[in-house]
C-alpha cells in the first residue's frame, strides 16, 4: 500500500481532525502521532531518522494511506520523493494561536512523553531539537519555524498537489482536492486543548498508580 495523502503540516494545527476526516473519507488508515504512541516498535523508527539513519519508508507506512502530524511532517521531502503522486495538504492556523496551543499542551510539563529515556522521547525530542533548535518555549523562535516551515512547504510543492488547509473550512475544500464526495456528516472536530489535559493527566495518574 502507499500513501495518497500526506500531511505536511505541525502539530497542532487541527492534524488528528484530519486524520480522523481523512479516515472518513476512505484514505485510512491514516498515521499521526498516536500512531507512533500506541503502535509498539514505531517509534524506533523515527529515533533512527532523528539519528541520521536510513529509513524504510515503505515498512514505516506498511498498511497505511495517508499521514498527518508530527514526526511524518519533518521528513516530507523524503516521503513525497517515495510517492510523488500523493497529495500533500498543509494545515494551518493563526500562528499565535498555534503557539498558545502548543504551549499548553505538546510542549507543556503535562506531556510526560517528552522525557522519557526511550526511542518515544527521543522522537519527540527531535522535533524540538530540528524545529526550534532545542527551545519550544521561546515565542518568536517557534513562530519564525512555524512561518518559515509553511513557506517552504508553498515555494517547494506545486500549487495543483497542494491544499494549503484550515479544519475551520470543512469539508467542501478537502473533498474538492481529493476528488470525493462531501460527506453529510458534520466534520470531525477533536483534541482540543482541554480534551488533549484531560488524556494526559489521565494517561500520568494511570501510570502512577
Amino acid at each position: 500500500m502507499s500513501l495518497k495523502v500526506i500531511g505536511v503540516g505541525f502539530g497542532r494545527t487541527g492534524t488528528l481532525s484530519l486524520k480522523l476526516a481523512l479516515e472518513q473519507l476512505g484514505f485510512g488508515p491514516c498515521y499521526h502521532m498516536v500512531s507512533v504512541i500506541h503502535t509498539p516498535g514505531a517509534a524506533e523508527h523515527w529515533a533512527a531518522a532523528a539519528a541520521g539513519r536510513a529509513v524504510d519508508w515503505p515498512t514505516v507506512f506498511d498498511g497505511y494511506q495517508s499521514t498527518t502530524d508530527w514526526p511524518a511532517c519533518d521528513y516530507w521531502r523524503e516521503l513525497i520523493a517515495q510517492w510523488p503522486a500523493a497529495k500533500v495538504i498543509l494545515t494551518l492556523r493563526d500562528p499565535d494561536s498555534w503557539f498558545r496551543s502548543t504551549q499548553e499542551t505538546i510542549f507543556s510539563n503535562i506531556n510526560g512523553m517528552m522525557a522519557q529515556e526511550s526511542a518515544l522521547g527521543r522522537t519527540m525530542r527531535a522535533i524540538i531539537t530540528g524545529n526550534f533548535g532545542g527551545d519550544a518555549h521561546d515565542r518568536a523562535t517557534c513562530i519564525a519555524a512555524f512561518e518559515r516551515h509553511n513557506a517552504e512547504i508553498r515555494r517547494s510543492i506545486r500549487p495543483d498537489q497542494l491544499l494549503v488547509f484550515e479544519v475551520a473550512e470543512g469539508w467542501a475544500p478537502l473533498c474538492g482536492f481529493l476528488g470525493v464526495p462531501v460527506p453529510t456528516e458534520p466534520f470531525p472536530r477533536t483534541n482540543s486543548t482541554d480534551e488533549f489535559r484531560a488524556r494526559a493527566s489521565a494517561a500520568a495518574a494511570s501510570a502512577g498508580s
